[in-house]
């Protein structure tokens, strides 16, 4: 049972802390923040145990939504306490993708009374988006995941009970990206962060009623070869990556990648203008 010092010393930070909530609406991303479709954040990372990583059946955690880049700014809708610190439901111009609500854990962020400006995007060169691509590499598929080496603060904000193995800290830490989450990575964050903007980002290419080899002797370096749902990059004249659950970040040949695709789906040139199993390419930068 709690003691009753530290229970109202309790009461008195939750009114305090309220108080001073209720004039900041804003809050700033100091550095990497998961962002979470649920309120739960220890349900997620520890759960009843304290030495687990919540998976759906999947394998994957699907209550990530996305990590967002430090300075990514965020209007708070609600303040929920717990414990010593505050989880907030926000919204995002960085991520306008779902219906279901948002959650971030107000210990990665700063708060602010003032509607923080957007965070601003550093243009990349295609040769430092295409290096950044490749040096991804091997790395893990990590659902929602755009941070390849993890947020260490969340073994630090959640505390493992006892000994985990190396796979479920690299879980616990959100280490690794899915596949537009590669892309959004390599950008920093110039990009669209789910596939669902991919489709219709940047100019179409016209690629309806071509074969694979008409396809691949057009396409160009960066083009994304893209459906809802998944994206492949375009790495070089010869060569695509993407990230997927059973191999992570990985290159294919372009030719034999995109005679996959073509197996399962049909090119068009513009994603609404037909149903079905189908792939678009989309060149969303300067050639």
């Amino acid at each position: 049972m709690m003691n009753k010092k530290y229970f109202f010393a309790f009461i008195l930070f939750i009114l305090f802390s309220v108080a001073a909530q209720s004039q900041q609406n804003y809050a700033v991303s100091i550095n990497y923040t998961p962002v979470l479709n649920t309120n739960d954040f220890a349900s997620v990372f520890g759960g009843k145990t304290g030495n687990r990583v919540k998976l759906d059946g999947r394998g994957l955690i699907g209550e990530i939504e996305f990590v967002a880049l430090p300075n990514t700014s965020f209007e708070i809708l609600e303040s929920i306490p717990v414990e010593s610190h505050f989880i907030y439901k926000v919204i995002t111009n960085d991520y306008p993708y779902t219906n279901s609500p948002l959650y971030i854990d107000g210990r990665f962020v700063k708060m602010s009374e003032v509607r923080p400006e957007i965070r601003k995007i550093e243009k990349f060169s295609k040769e430092k988006i295409t290096g950044n691509l490749s040096s991804l590499e091997n790395n893990i598929y990590m659902w929602g995941g755009n941070t390849p080496n993890g947020i260490p603060e969340l073994l630090e904000f959640y505390p493992a009970n006892g000994n985990i193995s190396e796979s479920t800290k690299e879980l616990w830490i959100l280490k690794g990206v899915d596949c537009s989450g590669l892309l959004y990575f390599a950008t920093g964050g110039a990009t669209p962060r789910n596939t669902s903007s991919l489709i219709n980002f940047g100019n179409a290419v016209d690629i309806k009623g071509m074969s694979t080899k008409q396809i691949s002797d057009i396409v160009q370096p960066l083009d994304l070869i893209v459906w809802n749902g998944h994206v492949v990059i375009v790495l070089d004249n010869e060569t695509t990556i993407e990230s997927t659950p059973s191999k992570g970040v990985h290159k294919t040949d372009l030719t034999s990648r995109l005679k996959t695709i073509m197996n399962e789906r049909k090119p068009v040139n513009d994603w609404q203008s037909t149903s079905g199993k189908r792939f678009v390419i989309r060149r969303w930068i300067e050639q």
